[in-house]
């Protein structure tokens, strides 16, 4: 059904080529006929099931990993009926309970691309056009080539995004988050041994049993040269600033700010808001959304 569905090697550009097309019968799903690609897809539309299974996809990536049949069922239904609007199964999804229960916070783990994007929006990072591609490159580094999945299925997502390697390049991506502050003529964030070792600090002597080998690629070692995160400017909008320790009211908004749930590490009691915040991004919390 799909023969003769092809892009223009000069444009890359999607193109049907009648001529390498087989117009015989085709049997999908029961149904017999000289059958094309959209006609097939047509089939799959005018399945209940199919409806049901992109809802579901779509609870797994903004919910949980744990669908309820019976909450999907009149989101799904709402969504065929619409013709697949993804706007109507995506409202479907946002106005469910499931999706405002306290029990589904910090249920899913961040894809490289929510990490990075998120943590480049959320920062206010600054960079050069050409260090949007170093920023892929974090992604490739953290197990997701964009662009480029393991199969036509996509990458399996959920806990399988984080192992001992891509956790320890994304706490290095942090580590540059935060050397990214000397391109505004600020001196990184000041720690000490007990933080580094309560944060995963990399930033310090490497642990005997981190080799060479450990570190590759060599991106994942040294900040961007263009990243830029102005931490005075982003620390204002608590009232405070880097050198300055928090009270309980700013930690916690600091807390709100960049974590979906509770830290999971104690923090050191006297500690810079600068500080504070890297400990924050440190915490195994920051990895889920």
């Amino acid at each position: 059904a799909y023969t003769g569905w092809t892009l223009d090697p000069n444009t890359l550009a999607y193109q049907f080529n009648p001529k390498i097309h087989d117009d015989g019968d085709k049997t999908v799903l029961g149904q017999m006929g000289a059958f094309d690609g959209d006609q097939v897809l047509d089939i799959l539309l005018a399945q209940p099931e199919t409806a049901t299974f992109i809802t579901t996809e779509l609870w797994r990536a903004f919910i949980s990993e744990a669908p309820d049949p019976a909450q999907i069922a009149p989101i799904a239904e709402s969504f065929r009926a619409s013709h697949y609007d993804i706007k109507t199964a995506l409202r479907g999804l946002f106005l469910s309970e499931a999706f405002w229960d306290e029990r589904n916070r910090g249920v899913l783990v961040k894809s490289p691309a929510e990490f990075v994007v998120g943590a480049v929006r959320e920062f206010d990072l600054g960079y050069a056009d050409q260090d949007a591609t170093a920023l892929a490159v974090q992604m490739r580094n953290f197990g997701e080539n964009l662009f480029y999945p393991p199969n036509v299925k996509g990458w399996p997502g959920g806990e399988n995004w984080i192992n001992s390697s891509t956790l320890l390049a994304r706490k290095q991506f942090i580590e540059q988050l935060f050397r990214a502050t000397e391109a505004h003529g600020m001196r990184p964030a000041a720690t000490n041994a007990k933080t580094s070792v309560m944060s995963g600090s990399m930033s310090g002597p490497m642990p005997n049993m981190m080799t060479n080998a450990a570190m590759k690629p060599a991106a994942m070692q040294r900040p961007h040269p263009g990243l830029r995160f102005d931490l005075d400017a982003w620390l204002a909008r608590y009232n405070t600033t880097p050198d300055a320790r928090p009270d309980l009211s700013t930690q916690l908004q600091l807390q709100r700010a960049v974590l979906a749930v509770s830290p999971a590490d104690a923090i050191e009691p006297d500690v810079t808001s600068s500080g504070y915040l890297r400990a924050l991004l440190m915490d195994p919390a920051y990895q889920l959304k």
